[in-house]
């Protein structure tokens, strides 16, 4: 269970769960796109609108996949 504390998360909220050992996490995944998209989320940024021009192509931190994780805004 990882814990985000700060303005626009719900409070006591503990999102997901692991393996008895703590080691994986076995229910309410979220991949590091998603994490970051809604990080930036966070702090005001739309992070489709956050784009840079490498090799030719627009790249953004969170690739194609990135999705704001709602389950844990307030």
């Amino acid at each position: 269970m990882r814990r985000l504390a700060g303005g626009g998360t719900k409070g006591g909220l503990a999102h997901g769960a692991t393996d008895e050992y703590g080691y994986e996490a076995v229910e309410g995944r979220v991949h590091i796109h998603d994490w970051h998209a809604t990080i930036l989320h966070l702090l005001g940024l739309d992070h489709e609108q956050l784009t840079c021009r490498y090799a030719g192509r627009d790249m953004r931190l969170t690739d194609v996949k990135g999705n704001v994780v709602k389950d844990i805004l307030a």
